[in-house]
C-alpha cells in the first residue's frame, strides 16, 4: 500500500511510526501506527525506523507499505543537549533559555556575566549539542558577549553556536567562531531592548542548526537515507502544534506528563489587566520542562513529595509494596491508582511552576499588587497530551483537576470550572508538529480530529 507521509518519533528508548494518507487531497487521517525499540545507542537509527514500520504494517494489515515522504521527532540520546550564556540573569540569561526551551531543548547549563573557568569547566562537563550565546542589548553593553565568545572559541568545545545578542557584535562573534572552525548562525537579539522579549527568530534557528547537524550524531547519522522532510526536537514539535492550534481555537495550555519529565507548553498573550502590574517579559509561547516529575524515573521523587505514609492513607494501599513492583505502564488496579495520583501531583506542580502569580510588595505609599511570571488568566482550553493523560482510565478527573488548581486565586491561571478540557486522543501532537512545517492546514484538521474538536 502507498501512503502520502510517515511521521517518525525518535524516543530515547522507543520509535514510533504514524501513517497518514489524503495529505495533500485535503482528507488527511491517520490510517495505522507501529513502534519499535530505539537503535540510536546501537549505531544506526535505521534498525529501528525499519523495525517500526514494519510493526505498522503488520497492525495495518496492508502488507508491504511504500512512502512519499517521511518527518521525524527526535529525543534519542538525550534529546537537543543546550548551553546558554548571557549577561544579566533575568534579562538576557531568561530570554536565551526561553527560545532554547521553547524549541524543545534541555537546558544542561546558563550562565550570567562573563565565563570564569569554572563556567567553561561546568560547559566542558554538559557536553552541549549546541550552544545559544546572548548578551547586551542592542546599541548596549558589547564586551560581555566579545569575552565569552573568545573563551568558548578556546575552550575545546566544538558544538555548533547561535549568537541572539547585542546587534553590534555579529561581525565580530562570526569572525571569531570562523577563526576556531566552529560553525556559527547569527540570528536577531533575543532581548533587544530593556523588557522586550524576541525569542522566536532564535527558536527558528536552533530548528534549523538541530536538524542540519542531527544527521551527523552518532548512531544517527544514516537518518537521510530514510527521512527525507523536517527533523525537529520532540517537545519543539509539540510546541510547533501548539502554536498552530492557538490560531484555530486560541489561549491555550498543553500538559504532557511523561515518565521522566513534565512539559507545559502555553501560547497567549495574557490580559491587558495583568500587563499593566508585570515584573518582566514573558514569551508570548513558553515551554517549561521539570525534570523532577515524572511518572517512572521520578515516581520515587513524587512519592516522597506527597509523603508515603499519607499517600498510603489517603489511597488505602500499601505504597512501598506497590513501588516494589512499579512499571512504566501500570497492569494491576494498585499500580493505576497510584500512577494517577502521582499523575495529578505531578500536573498540578508543573503548571503551578510554569503560571505566574500575583504578589504583594510593601512600597512608602502603601501594599501594592505586583504580578511575577507567566500570565494564563486568558486561557480557554487545556490539551493532555502524552501517555498518561490519554491514556489512563480516569483522565477526565486527572485533567479536570488540574484544570481547576487555581485553589489560592493567586495563580496567574483560570478558576475552577472556566476551562475546557480537550485530549490528544491519537496522541499525535508531535508528529503533528513537524508535519504542519511542509502541510499545515492537513495537520491542523487531523489535530482537530484528534482532539475532537
Amino acid at each position: 500500500m502507498f501512503i502520502d507521509v510517515l511521521v517518525a518519533e525518535i524516543g530515547s528508548t522507543t520509535t514510533l511510526v504514524n501513517a497518514f494518507t489524503g495529505i495533500a487531497s485535503g482528507a488527511p487521517r491517520l490510517v495505522a501506527q507501529g513502534q519499535a525499540p530505539t537503535s540510536v545507542l546501537e549505531g544506526d537509527v535505521r534498525v529501528g525506523l525499519r523495525g517500526a514500520i514494519a510493526d505498522l504494517e503488520a497492525r495495518s494489515g496492508y502488507g508491504s507499505i511504500e512512502y512519499g515522504e517521511m518527518f521525524a521527532t527526535s529525543s534519542a540520546a538525550g534529546g537537543l543537549r543546550m548551553c546558554v550564556c548571557g549577561l544579566v540573569y533575568d534579562m538576557t540569561v531568561k530570554a536565551a533559555e526561553a527560545a532554547a526551551l521553547g524549541a524543545g531543548a534541555i537546558v544542561k547549563l546558563a550562565t550570567a556575566g562573563k565565563l570564569s573557568e569554572f563556567d567553561l569547566m561546568d560547559l566542558q562537563e554538559a557536553k552541549p549539542n549546541l550552544i545559544l550565546l546572548a548578551g547586551g542589548t542592542d546599541y548596549g553593553e558589547r564586551e560581555t558577549a566579545l569575552f565569552n565568545a573568545e573563551r568558548i572559541a578556546e575552550s575545546g568545545l566544538r558544538a555548533p553556536v547561535i549568537y541572539a545578542g547585542n546587534v553590534q557584535n555579529q561581525t565580530h562573534i562570526q569572525a571569531i567562531f570562523d577563526r576556531a572552525g566552529i560553525p556559527c548562525t547569527v540570528t536577531e537579539n533575543v532581548y533587544p531592548k530593556l523588557d522586550m522579549l524576541n525569542i522566536e527568530p532564535a527558536r527558528r534557528i536552533i530548528h534549523k542548526v538541530f536538524e542540519e547537524h542531527i544527521v551527523r550524531a552518532p548512531g544517527m547519522e544514516h537518518i537521510r537515507d530514510m527521512v527525507t522532510g523536517a527533523i525537529l526536537p520532540t517537545p519543539g514539535a509539540v510546541m510547533e502544534a501548539a502554536q498552530l492550534l492557538y490560531n484555530e481555537i486560541g489561549d491555550l495550555v498543553v500538559v504532557d506528563i511523561g515518565g521522566a519529565t513534565t512539559d507545559v507548553h502555553s501560547v497567549t498573550a495574557g490580559s491587558d489587566e495583568i500587563a499593566s502590574i508585570q515584573t518582566q517579559p514573558e514569551p508570548f509561547a513558553k515551554r517549561t520542562v521539570e525534570g523532577d516529575l515524572g511518572l517512572y524515573v521520578n515516581a520515587k521523587n513524587l512519592v516522597a513529595m506527597l509523603g508515603e505514609e499519607a499517600l498510603s492513607r489517603e489511597l488505602s494501599l500499601d505504597v512501598p509494596a506497590v513501588m516494589a513492583h512499579y512499571k512504566p505502564i501500570p497492569d494491576t488496579e494498585e499500580q493505576f491508582r497510584l500512577t494517577e495520583r502521582l499523575c495529578r501531583e505531578a500536573g498540578i506542580r508543573a503548571l503551578t511552576r510554569h503560571a505566574g502569580a500575583l504578589r504583594y510588595i510593601y512600597t512608602p505609599s502603601g501594599r501594592k499588587t505586583v504580578a511575577e511570571g507567566k500570565d494564563l488568566t486568558q486561557v480557554k482550553f487545556i490539551v493532555g497530551t502524552g501517555g498518561a493523560l490519554t491514556r489512563l482510565p480516569h483522565r477526565e478527573a486527572l485533567l479536570r483537576a488540574l484544570a481547576d488548581c487555581n485553589t489560592t486565586k493567586m495563580m496567574l491561571f483560570p478558576r475552577e470550572g472556566e476551562l475546557a478540557l480537550l485530549f490528544d486522543d491519537d496522541y499525535i501532537m508531535a508528529s503533528l508538529g513537524v508535519l504542519s512545517k511542509r502541510y499545515p492546514e492537513a495537520a491542523l484538521a487531523l489535530m482537530r480530529h484528534s482532539l475532537s474538536i
